[in-house]
């Protein structure tokens, strides 16, 4: 992929994780899009999205109040910050971009464990 994800890994519930997203090789441009997820047997599902200037945000009702998405346009890097991590945020968490010649890109996905 074009994105590269960072930050997962084993959490106990209630425990918070950042994950990153940045793109894996200098781009032209790049918009930064959101966060997906998909666990094992589920499909791949909306977390959070994020406008092009980072003033409107939008999240799935699951994690609200516990997620924040944000980006560093100057690190040209974009971030998922998660609190309160339950067991069923359980999955593999992707970052999609727009990329200017490429269009719509995703990363290779960072997988997140929280134990109960």
């Amino acid at each position: 992929g074009q994105l590269v994800e960072s930050g997962g890994g084993l959490v106990q519930a209630g425990g918070s994780l950042r994950l990153s997203c940045t793109p894996s090789r200098s781009t032209f441009s790049i918009t930064f899009l959101g966060w997906y997820r998909q666990a094992p047997g589920k499909q791949r599902e909306l977390v959070a999205t994020i406008t092009s200037s980072g003033g409107k945000t939008n999240y799935a009702d699951f994690v609200k109040g516990r997620f924040a998405i944000f980006k560093d346009n100057a690190k040209s890097a974009m971030y998922l910050q998660m609190n309160s991590l339950k067991p069923e945020d359980t999955a593999v968490y992707y970052c999609k971009a727009l990329e200017l010649r490429a269009g719509i890109v995703w990363g290779q996905g960072t997988q997140v464990t929280v134990s109960s």
